[in-house]
């Protein structure tokens, strides 16, 4: 499980460094594709074709699920990471998430999400308050 939330640059070459606790899930290869709400995702190689079956697995007739399909196949690259624990984003994917110089690295549970800070900032800010939270949550069942 990834969990938590970190700051990092992005170099001039387009790396980013993967928080070290999360290292070890990614030692078996793992896939950078762009990602909703307009962020990259990092993916376990086991966990993206697991979403990529249940991708498959959707109605072709339905143009949401084609363009889905298309959308994720199209911007997903497998990625490696250094010695240094950095992984280099295609531009694309940096263009999408409008990552330039600094990065937000935040585990959401079965992925990696890599963040403009600023998007970071507004997606934070858009939680509201504790109050507001809590409905949100009773809305889901949780």
């Amino acid at each position: 499980m990834f969990r938590g939330g970190y700051t990092h640059t992005v170099d001039a070459k387009g790396r980013v460094a993967i928080p070290a606790r999360f290292r070890a899930q990614l030692d078996e290869g793992a896939v950078v594709t762009k990602w909703v709400d307009g962020c990259a995702a990092i993916f376990t190689r086991d966990g993206f074709e697991q979403l990529a079956a249940r991708v498959a697995a959707l109605p072709l007739a339905d143009e949401r699920a084609r363009s889905f399909s298309r959308f994720l196949f199209s911007s997903a690259f497998d990625v490696e990471s250094d010695a240094q624990g950095r992984v280099v984003l295609p531009p694309a994917i940096r263009e999408w998430a409008g990552l330039a110089t600094e990065a937000f690295v935040v585990g959401a549970h079965d992925h990696i999400e890599i963040w403009n800070p600023g998007r970071w900032e507004d997606v934070q800010k858009g939680v509201g308050s504790a109050d507001q939270l809590a409905a949100q949550m009773s809305g889901l069942g949780i």
